[in-house]
């Protein structure tokens, strides 16, 4: 009897499922249309007008305001180091030659100490120094560069006079060629000294870089490494650098650009001296930048104030030149890398 009453109930279970509406399907949501895809195609095209014209506006209006000093000293302004205000005699070789060796003596020592210390990060600390590490590296790039600059005339410049300058002008007294590169009183400040301090400015900037960059490695590739043998530093030359090349010469190239147009810390200690009398790393010099911070203000319209737009369209120049060799650098990589494939 009970087998039978079981037997019914679960005929009449199926039976009510059978007569169940089935669930209604979700709702779709409404497409936006051919023309919302057209306006945002519109808007995307747009943006990147308006920036290709904002670039040729700065252009045109430095070749415009440069043009009375383009006139009259043509490309002689590049290999001149006359600059005489007050007998309208100028040339920009002292401030292009301050402004590349500051940018290549900060490049020498900071792209290093970036990469120590991205490896460091993403490869070899411990998971507990690792976030409080890295947010201090990130912390130096917030710090104003006007305090960069005050810190190393004050405090950064008597230090290296006293332990690094006059030792170095011992050790290297009477050495051909080297020791031309440390002549000159030892002071502090100079070319060697701005270029330390840009170097202490744009390691947060590269070290940051690195760092993401090397963590999108996939963790496969690196484990995938190590369990053949390699080391760590096969790992990260072999497997981590081939794979994020783009995001490093990227960050480098960030680096590059923050010490090319870098003003008051480099202002503060390079010395804005005017003249090159030699090519020692401890003389005082001057850069593009600080010309301008030092003179725009006070040139009056003429062919002063076209010179310093000259060097204003100089420092454009080199930035895009640089931008270019480092598309040209990666193109490369790339046509390598494929020659070997």
């Amino acid at each position: 009897m009970s087998s039978t009453l079981t037997a019914g109930a679960q005929t009449l279970e199926s039976a009510s499922d059978r007569v169940r509406p089935a669930a209604p399907p979700p709702a779709k949501r409404a497409r936006s249309g051919p023309l919302a895809d057209l306006l945002f195609g519109w808007a995307a095209k747009g943006a990147a007008l308006l920036t290709l014209a904002l670039l040729i506006g700065i252009l045109v209006s430095l070749v415009i305001g440069a043009w009375p000093a383009i006139a009259k000293y043509g490309l002689g302004f590049l290999t001149s180091s006359v600059w005489d205000p007050v007998q309208e005699e100028f040339g920009g070789l002292v401030m292009i030659y301050g402004t590349l060796a500051t940018s290549i003596i900060a490049l020498l020592i900071a792209v290093p100490v970036s990469f120590g210390i991205a490896l460091f990060l993403t490869e070899l600390s411990p998971g507990w120094l690792k976030r409080p590490l890295g947010t201090a590296i990130e912390l130096l790039a917030a710090v104003p560069s006007i305090v960069y600059g005050m810190w190393g005339l004050l405090v950064f410049g008597p230090i290296l006079a006293t332990y690094v300058q006059q030792p170095l002008q011992k050790l290297l007294a009477g050495v051909p060629y080297l020791g031309a590169l440390v002549a000159g009183p030892p002071v502090g400040i100079g070319i060697l000294s701005a270029g330390i301090i840009l170097a202490i400015m744009i390691i947060p900037f590269i070290a940051s870089v690195m760092r993401d960059v090397f963590e999108v490695t996939p963790p496969l590739l690196k484990e995938s490494a190590y369990g053949l043998g390699a080391t760590t530093w096969e790992v990260v030359s072999k497997v981590v650098l081939p794979y994020t090349k783009a995001g490093v010469v990227g960050g480098i190239m960030l680096g590059l650009g923050r010490a090319l147009g870098e003003t008051m810390a480099v202002t503060f200690v390079i010395g804005n001296m005017n003249q090159l009398d030699s090519l020692s790393l401890f003389q005082a010099a001057n850069s593009i930048t600080s010309a301008l911070a030092n003179e725009f203000a006070e040139a009056g319209a003429g062919l002063h104030q076209a010179a310093l737009m000259y060097l204003g369209l100089v420092l454009f120049f080199i930035t895009f030149v640089v931008l270019s060799l480092s598309k040209l650098l990666l193109a490369r990589m790339k046509k390598s890398e494929g020659a070997r494939s």
